[in-house]
């Protein structure tokens, strides 16, 4: 086997993505949370939103927020109420526990070796992969969803 300095940067690429994927679920699944529930309370961040909104956002269906923000839901980590201006909407909210497990994740990802590894300059890391996706134009890529969670 090759040495990963030896690597072309491709498959670089896509060897930390699935390291980093995988640190991250176990990371995740000790807090009761998904990829897709950390993206719903990051989205919650500025405020309630309905839940159609956030699917949107997030770019999946409305049956795949639904089953995201059901499990969020049970685990204490957003609240759902009717809208009072449109009984047929959801207003989503993000709780104090919800807030408590956003910020402890967003420490970890800059922080915890165990999720990141041992990455030395966070935010160069950050600004490399925001122009890499930005100059590859996101908006043309292939569908970038995740995965349904599961219930």
């Amino acid at each position: 086997m090759t040495e990963p300095h030896t690597w072309p940067t491709g498959r670089l690429l896509s060897v930390a993505a699935r390291l980093v994927e995988h640190s991250w679920q176990r990371f995740l699944a000790t807090r009761d949370l998904t990829h897709a529930g950390l993206i719903v309370l990051h989205l919650l961040a500025d405020g309630p939103c309905s839940q159609r909104s956030l699917a949107q956002s997030a770019r999946v269906t409305d049956q795949t927020m639904s089953r995201t923000v059901e499990r969020l839901h049970r685990a204490g980590y957003v609240s759902r109420d009717a809208d009072p201006h449109d009984r047929r909407r959801t207003i989503i909210s993000v709780t104090g526990e919800g807030r408590e497990v956003h910020a402890e994740a967003l420490r970890a990802e800059r922080e915890d070796p165990q999720v990141l590894g041992a990455v030395q300059d966070y935010e160069a890391l950050r600004g490399q992969l925001v122009e890499l996706v930005m100059s590859l134009g996101v908006d043309r890529a292939v569908d970038l969803r995740p995965p349904a969670e599961p219930d």
